[in-house]
């Protein structure tokens, strides 16, 4: 029997989502079935009283029937008396697939519809103990295995990777873990390992994906917020008129809402093979790293354009569209890991008709178009290297800076067309962006960043500092750092460091002595830079 749960593993008639298993079936020894125990299901063998136990018993679904077999064999005066060990628990609980449904009548309207099942969900720890034998007992009883697919979950261990036990005092609670990080935190934790491995959940973990769970609940307050008033039906008949199923639907996009559409298009297509595959882990972290990642940190900000300062009331029904139409997938997409949190924010949305829990799944193959996705991505580009400027140069959030864009007439026309959507993620002074193919005339004394092939940009050092206090705080700068470089430079030129100290010590100052170096030349290219800019207005 053993061997054929292997065969039929081999011949796809079962499939294992966790394929380090086999070991766990060869070479095994035979099953003791019964069990000195209080309880359990008490073993179906009768004895006959003055006879050898081992020659002469009777096998029978009860007592009465046991007895029946036994005076049609030993005369109508036998006396029998029934095995007092249960069967193993093994055994019982490896026909519960078919013994729930009516079995042994097969005929019952509950075995013939669901037996035999799909999916089995369980611990790799029990794949001989139970599944294996579930599958036996299937073959043998009924002709068929109970189930096609078995999904197999690792084990819950602590932060340092220990199984938990009482006596390391290293359990955690779940409903502790509930009351401090919420249902859906834990559910979204634990559901994020890979099939057949252990999870080492820590507190961080938690942590983190409360703070997802709150991060999601905020964007759907902001989604809700720059919604029509539900009492707006005209708004609402225009919003809702709006699809996004085909590709002259994107094209007519926004590039900023054409990519972000584009990309959950691509992420219901990657979800949906991964929970087909029952690769729950990547389709968890697929769904995490869009949804923080594109929808929050970019899109959600990118409507802010839209939304508050284009003037236009056609921009902003395509941005409500587009945040309502993303989200509510993104909704649908998350709800099997997080029900109690996606389904709140599903019914606070206007027009919900039904639960989100009987909510049909996204369709799968919506357009996405390449083309304009790499375009955005560009824009994304540029806004991270004025990000970087700002911060390397320590500008105040609120202060906005002007810029020049350089690019070809194809980039500049779909990088103006975002002039707003830049200018408020990049804290940019609208009115002092501008785009041109040639540099500026300011260009000596400004900060140069080069985007990519044929995107440029220039910010002029006078919008980001002081120059006069920023060349004197940085030559404070490198002379400290400078003396610190000298001290590790003589410590690594001593023979007596060098040689007597620990290795791992040595590669530490080496390491420090490079990223001065590297420090130091930065801040000297920097002063440069500011100091050409002084001679140049003098």
């Amino acid at each position: 029997m053993n061997n054929l749960f292997l065969v039929l593993n081999d011949h796809n008639n079962l499939t294992i989502i966790f394929q380090t298993y086999k070991h766990w079936l060869s070479n095994i020894k035979d099953w003791c079935i019964s069990r000195q125990l209080w309880w359990g299901h008490r073993i179906p063998v009768w004895f006959i009283e003055g006879k050898d136990c081992e020659e002469d018993y009777i096998v029978a679904r009860n007592t009465s029937d046991a007895l029946e077999k036994a005076r049609k064999k030993y005369g109508k005066d036998v006396e029998i008396y029934q095995e007092s060990d249960v069967l193993d628990t093994w055994f019982s609980s490896a026909l519960w697939p078919f013994s729930t449904l009516g079995w042994p009548d097969m005929s019952k309207d509950d075995f013939k519809n669901f037996y035999p099942t799909t999916v089995l969900e369980t611990g790799h720890d029990i794949l001989f103990f139970w599944v294996a034998r579930m599958v036996m007992m299937g073959i043998e009883f009924t002709g068929n295995v109970p189930f096609s697919h078995i999904y197999l979950h690792g084990l819950i261990r602590d932060s340092q990777g220990r199984k938990m036990s009482k006596s390391l005092g290293n359990v955690i609670n779940p409903i502790d873990t509930i009351k401090d990080y919420g249902t859906d935190a834990l559910r979204f934790s634990v559901s994020l390992g890979t099939a057949g491995q252990d999870l080492n959940l820590s507190t961080e973990r938690l942590v983190s994906n409360k703070a997802f769970t709150n991060k999601l609940w905020n964007a759907g307050k902001f989604v809700l917020q720059n919604l029509p008033d539900e009492s707006d039906s005209s708004s609402w008949d225009t919003l809702l008129s709006l699809k996004f199923d085909t590709m002259e639907s994107l094209i007519n996009l926004p590039l900023t809402e054409c990519w972000v559409i584009s990309e959950l298009h691509d992420l219901i297509d990657g979800v949906t093979c991964s929970y087909d595959k029952f690769s729950f882990g990547d389709a968890g972290r697929e769904i995490y790293d869009f949804f923080w990642g594109d929808f929050a940190d970019w899109y959600i900000e990118a409507s802010k354009a839209r939304l508050y300062h284009s003037g236009s009331v056609s921009a902003v029904i395509v941005a409500q569209s587009v945040l309502l139409y993303v989200f509510e997938n993104i909704l649908k997409l998350l709800h099997p890991f997080m029900p109690f949190v996606t389904e709140a924010l599903w019914q606070a949305l206007p027009h919900r008709r039904q639960a989100l829990i009987i909510s049909n799944w996204p369709k799968s193959s919506l357009p996405r178009n390449t083309k304009l996705v790499k375009r955005f991505e560009n824009l994304q580009a540029l806004t991270r290297c004025i990000r970087n400027v700002r911060a390397e140069y320590s500008v105040e959030p609120a202060k906005r800076i002007s810029a020049t864009i350089v690019a070809n007439t194809d980039v500049i026309h779909y990088v103006s067309a975002e002039k707003e959507v830049l200018s408020l993620l990049s804290r940019l002074d609208l009115k002092n962006v501008n785009f041109t193919e040639t540099p500026p005339d300011y260009a000596k004394h400004a900060v140069h960043l080069v985007v990519g092939e044929g995107l440029e940009a220039y910010l002029p050092l006078s919008d980001m500092v002081d120059i006069s206090s920023e060349v004197q705080r940085l030559s404070k700068s490198l002379s400290k750092m400078q003396s610190e470089y000298d001290a590790l430079l003589s410590q690594l030129s001593s023979p007596n460091f060098v040689e007597r100290a620990p290795a791992k010590i040595v590669r530490g100052v080496r390491e420090k002595a490079n990223e001065a170096e590297e420090k130091i030349s930065l801040t000297k290219n920097r002063l440069t830079l500011l100091e050409s800019s002084i001679s140049m207005t003098e």
